[in-house]
C-alpha cells in the first residue's frame, strides 16, 4: 500500500486538476483505489497496518466526496488555486441573482401551501436546469478562463441553489407524509 497523504484529492484519484471532470472515470478509478486500500483487506494484519488502511481509505472516500459533487468540486479547484470563496463571511449576490432567489422562495412557499406537488416538481425541474447552467459557468471560468474570484461568486450562488433544492425537497417530503 503506496501512502502519500500529500497527495491532492485529483493525484490521488488519477484525475486531471480541471473542474470538469468525467465522473465515470472517477467512480472507476475511485473503486480501484478502494479496492486495495479497504480495512478488509487488512483483516489479519498487525494493528499498525490496520490503522493505516482505515486513515488510507478514509482519506479516498473523503476525496471522492469532494470531486463528485460540483459544488464542493468548485470549492477544491478553487482551495487549491488559493481562493478562498468566503461563503460565510460573503453573502454580496447580484441584484437579478436575489430577485430570482425571491422568486424561487415564493413559489415554493406557495406550492407547499397549495400542498401541490407537480408545481413543487415543476420548481425543482427548473432549479436542476439553473444548477446545470451554473456548473457550465464554472466549467468556463475554472477550466478555460482562470476566473477564480468570479467562480468564487458563482460558487456562492450554486451554494444557494442547492439550498433550495433541499427545501423543494422538503416540502415534497411533507406533502408525502401526509
Amino acid at each position: 500500500m503506496d501512502v502519500d497523504f500529500r497527495k491532492n484529492y485529483f493525484e490521488l484519484l488519477g484525475m486531471p486538476l480541471t473542474f470538469h471532470l468525467d465522473t465515470a472515470l472517477l467512480d472507476r478509478h475511485y473503486r480501484e483505489l478502494q479496492a486495495q486500500v479497504h480495512p478488509d483487506r487488512f483483516s489479519h494484519s498487525s494493528d499498525a497496518e490496520r490503522r493505516l488502511s482505515m486513515q488510507w481509505s478514509t482519506y479516498v472516500n473523503e476525496a471522492y466526496q469532494t470531486l463528485k459533487h460540483p459544488l464542493s468540486r468548485a470549492r477544491y479547484v478553487l482551495q487549491m488555486n488559493g481562493v478562498d470563496t468566503a461563503e460565510e463571511s460573503n453573502t454580496a449576490m447580484s441584484t437579478d441573482f436575489l430577485m430570482r432567489q425571491m422568486e424561487w422562495r415564493e413559489g415554493i412557499m406557495e406550492a407547499r401551501a397549495a400542498q401541490d406537488a407537480e408545481a413543487l416538481e415543476h420548481q425543482a425541474a427548473k432549479l436542476r436546469s439553473e444548477q446545470r447552467e451554473m456548473v457550465d459557468h464554472l466549467t468556463r471560468l475554472l477550466d478555460r478562463e482562470k476566473k477564480f474570484s468570479q467562480a468564487a461568486e458563482f460558487v456562492r450562488m450554486l451554494k444557494f441553489l442547492e439550498k433550495l433544492g433541499e427545501d423543494i425537497n422538503q416540502a415534497l417530503e411533507a406533502l408525502e407524509a401526509q
